[in-house]
Parts: structure tokens; C-alpha cells; sequence
């Protein structure tokens, strides 16, 4: 993944999350997680509500979808929610209004990733699938060995991958699992306001140099004061 367009500082990283970050996803998310609650016998949940379980990987996901719905699991949910998820990747999710911009620029300031806790291959096919797989030089999913956000193992490995220090280092995201995330690697973290997982976000934690974007043209502005 990548392209020649990077003419910034090799040495800096900047990392997006991906659901709730990059694309709104939580429709299809949610059309997903009601179809596996409904086949187990429940009653189909709001998706603002589910809105509020993702972050944590999909795992996360089911149990608490299936504990406010009241639906056993037994032992088969998670395999089966990822089968029906993969038939509706791309039915509704999409990019967040001016975010491939923001993306964009930030190549221009140092190398580009995608941090999510989504496994890997979906999140790939969801970044082809919307035209902008080549504006990340690498995907790391939350089924990787070095685990999910907010352990700092993959943000690490990424800094490695591309010679980042912790100065040189910024993670985009939208929850309290990216921040804490941020937090634990000792980098700076930009949340965007618009994105699903921020009801969660604690204000009073945020530090000096981290920021809050209400919609991409504050982000690509925070950004820019990062590269600067």
C-alpha cells in the first residue's frame, strides 16, 4: 500500500483509526450485529446503541451486543457475526465528509497507517473498496500477534517499521481506546468530535498537545500544527 506522493519527513508517522475515524461504518455494523441478535432469538437494538460497543474489536462487539439483548452466546456468535459482516463490508459504510483530503495531506507531511482494531482482511477490502487503499503505507488489524488498541504493541511496531520517535509520532482517532492508546505509547492523539466512539472520551484526560477536531477541516488544521 502507499504511493510516491510522501515528500515529508520520513521519519514521521501519523496513524488512523479506522471505524468511526476515517469511515462511518455503523450502520453496516449494526445491520450485522441485529441480524446474528435476531437469528439467536432477541430483539433487534438501536444503532446508536451498538454504536456506543464498537472500538474494542469484534469480540468486544458481540458480548456486549448480545448481553443488552439478552441472547446467550454458545460459542458460535463471533463466527458467525463476522460471516454476516462480511456480506455488508460496504453496503452503506463510507468516507467521513472531506477525511481522503485530510488523509492526503498528511502524506505530504510523513509516512501514513491505519490502526484499527478491526481484523485485518475486512479492513483492507473496506479501503479498496472506497478508492483509498494507496493513501496508506500499511494496515494493521486488531488480529495481528502484537494484539489490540489500547496495548501500545502495534502503534510501537509501526514507529519501528518507519523510524518514528515518540515526538515524531501522532495517532488519529475518534474513542477513549485510541486515546488511551496514545497515551501508553507516549504520543501525541487528535480525536475527531463526529465520530462514533467519542461520547466515551473522558476531557478531563486529554493533555497539552493533544486536540479535538469537530469535522475534517479542524483536523487537517491540527494536523498541519503537528507537521509544523
Amino acid at each position: 500500500m502507499g504511493n510516491a506522493d510522501l515528500v515529508g519527513d520520513l521519519h514521521r508517522l501519523i496513524a488512523f483509526d479506522l471505524d468511526g475515524t476515517i469511515v462511518d461504518s455503523r450502520r453496516d455494523l449494526a445491520d450485522s450485529a441485529n441480524e446474528l441478535i435476531t437469528e439467536l432469538g432477541g430483539t433487534a437494538l438501536s444503532e446508536e446503541e451498538i454504536g456506543r460497543m464498537v472500538g474494542e474489536g469484534a469480540a468486544v462487539l458481540i458480548r456486549r451486543a448480545l448481553k443488552a439483548a439478552r441472547v446467550t452466546d454458545r460459542g458460535e456468535a463471533l463466527a458467525r457475526f463476522l460471516q454476516i459482516y462480511d456480506t455488508r463490508l460496504l453496503l452503506h459504510t463510507r468516507v467521513y465528509d472531506g477525511m481522503v483530503d485530510v488523509v492526503r495531506f498528511a502524506r505530504t507531511l510523513g509516512h501514513v497507517a491505519v490502526l484499527t482494531n478491526k481484523p485485518k482482511a475486512p479492513s483492507e477490502r473496506i479501503l479498496e473498496g472506497l478508492g483509498i487503499a494507496d493513501l496508506f503505507d500499511q494496515v494493521v488489524g486488531g488480529d495481528g500477534p502484537l494484539g489490540r488498541k489500547p496495548e501500545p504493541d502495534a502503534l510501537q511496531a509501526l514507529m519501528r517499521d518507519f523510524g518514528a520517535t515518540q515526538q515524531t509520532t501522532l495517532l488519529v482517532g475518534d474513542s477513549a481506546i485510541d486515546h488511551e492508546t496514545a497515551i501508553r505509547a507516549g504520543v501525541r492523539c487528535y480525536l475527531v468530535s463526529f465520530g462514533f466512539g467519542y461520547q466515551h472520551v473522558s476531557r478531563d484526560r486529554l493533555r497539552a498537545d493533544d486536540g479535538v477536531a469537530a469535522d475534517a477541516g479542524e483536523l487537517r488544521e491540527l494536523i498541519a500544527k503537528f507537521g509544523s
